[in-house]
């Protein structure tokens, strides 16, 4: 029972919704990342919100998510585009 409950808390707190774009595998990935991203960046955003994490961390943090996203878009999908710094 309690590990039935421990993936229905998972299911609601890390949902994950269906790809619909064009279909590739860097596509799918990248997707799961911004999901991912998404995610944090919400999380975050509520500590802060609640007084848990100072302005100043908050940023920091989602800064540094940020990096990773992009470090993850240049490597997945930059073919696919013309992208330049």
């Amino acid at each position: 029972m309690d590990n039935d409950n421990q993936i229905d808390n998972n299911n609601f707190l890390y949902q994950r919704y269906r790809y619909l774009g064009k279909y590739t595998p860097q596509n799918f990935l990248f997707n799961a990342n911004l999901q991912e991203f998404s995610e944090r960046v919400c999380y975050l955003s509520n500590l802060q919100t609640s007084g848990k994490i100072s302005s100043e961390e908050c940023y920091e943090r989602i800064e540094l998510l940020w990096q990773q996203l992009t470090q993850s878009f240049k490597t997945l999908i930059s073919d696919e585009f013309d992208v330049t710094e």
